[in-house]
């Protein structure tokens, strides 16, 4: 199974991953973590790129789509192939690029042959909220353009069928719901979760 999750800057979209991960692993199964953009020769240049001033200029975005595309194949062979009757955990995928790089049409061609995730979770947060939480200093991080990715995480998210999370509350309250959500797809008994 692969499991994504999605949400803007400073939702927790890292610890949450990770606390899943932790999670499934306490249940038994062998679980894989990967981040876009990844640990990759192209992930490098990802994230050269996104550090620089004209990261969020239209040629730029069109550039790093192109590469997140690349990068996701790099994970492609293992999560369907040597990682296929495990579990992966994703900080980010595909839809990242849609909300990011847009146009969403063009992203799902060059994202063609990326891994689908088989449940996608979205980590909805307030802008104020995570600006206060990730500091606000990086290009991305801009109240009014993180307001449109927000919207557009949750057009997408009522257009595939994502798990929306409040994820303005506390850790273990995210989780609980991230964990019931999950349970029934692993065949976990949700009466003790948290």
């Amino acid at each position: 199974m692969y499991i994504c999750f999605e949400g803007i800057d400073g939702s927790g979209k890292t610890t949450h991953a990770a606390l899943t991960a932790s999670w499934l692993r306490e249940n038994g199964y062998m679980v894989h973590e990967v981040r876009e953009p990844t640990d990759s020769n192209i992930g490098s240049l990802i994230r050269s790129m996104l550090s620089s001033p004209d990261a969020r200029t239209p040629d730029v975005q069109r550039m790093l789509a192109l590469l997140f595309a690349a990068d996701r194949l790099t994970l492609r062979s293992k999560i369907e192939g040597d990682w296929a009757e495990d579990v992966v955990v994703s900080d980010r995928c595909y839809y990242s690029s849609m909300v990011y790089q847009g146009p969403e049409e063009w992203v799902c061609e060059i994202n063609r042959f990326a891994p689908r995730p088989d449940v996608v979770i979205l980590l909805d947060i307030d802008v104020e909220v995570a600006m206060e939480r990730c500091g606000g200093t990086d290009e991305f991080e801009d109240p009014l353009y993180l307001a449109g990715v927000r919207e557009r995480y949750l057009e997408l998210a009522d257009k595939n069928g994502f798990y929306t999370v409040n994820a303005e509350r506390g850790v273990n309250l995210i989780q609980r719901d991230i964990r019931r959500i999950l349970a029934p797809h692993f065949g976990i008994c949700s009466g003790g979760i948290m």
